[in-house]
């Protein structure tokens, strides 16, 4: 009965989200961007929920890209999250984040960020090449348009990156609903941010009490 080392569990992985800044979304076209906010706010909680190693990663914030997203600041605020200003597209080749990155000894790494094609592609082809096991949560990038993020998802697939969604990345880490010390915030992160599956659940809690 034991599970597949290939599935992910909170203390196996880093995630890593990197460029989720106003500039980087204005031309992000493949996803709306109430749903981008609402799959990064599942992401980040269920993260922060599961004490996942997460690094923040931003690229010319004062000068270009502006602050990250508002549900990233909920969950890491700057003031205490250290987040690590890049010049580089591709963050593994920022000498900061590339340290942050593999300095968590995690050999499994979750990327997800803007733009897909570029911000999410050069990380992630590169940590592949570095021996890492490789997932991106797709629903949780965008790009210019959609076939430049399906391009871009198609090539890291090619690859060997394993795709995701946000809501498969916070039931794989819960995995039981036996797990009582997580049930709790689980569920009401997903009352506030699951869509029609956060409205089933508010359904069922409530209608349970009749």
């Amino acid at each position: 009965m034991k599970p597949s080392t290939k599935l992910l569990s909170p203390d196996n992985h880093a995630l890593v989200l990197i460029d989720f800044e106003g500039q980087m979304a204005f031309a992000t076209k493949s996803i709306s961007m109430n749903e981008l906010r609402n799959n990064v706010a599942v992401l980040c909680g269920a993260s922060k929920i599961f004490n996942v190693p997460t690094i923040v990663t931003t690229v010319a914030e004062e000068s270009f890209s502006g602050p990250v997203f508002p549900e990233i600041e909920e969950a890491y605020p700057i003031a205490t999250s250290g987040y690590i200003d890049r010049t580089t597209m591709n963050t593994w080749e920022d000498e900061n984040a590339y340290k942050a990155i593999t300095g968590t000894q995690k050999q499994k790494l979750v990327f997800a960020g803007l733009w897909t094609g570029v911000c999410i592609v050069g990380p992630a082809l590169s940590a592949l090449e570095e021996g890492y096991d490789v997932y991106v949560i797709t629903d949780a990038c965008g790009d210019v348009s959609d076939e430049a993020h399906e391009r871009a998802v198609q090539r890291m697939i090619h690859s060997g990156v394993k795709p995701m969604t946000s809501i498969q990345y916070i039931l794989e880490l819960q995995r039981d609903w036996a797990r009582q010390e997580t049930y709790v915030p689980v569920t009401n992160l997903m009352k506030k941010y699951g869509s029609s599956y956060g409205l089933g659940i508010h359904y069922a809690h409530n209608m349970l009490k009749h």
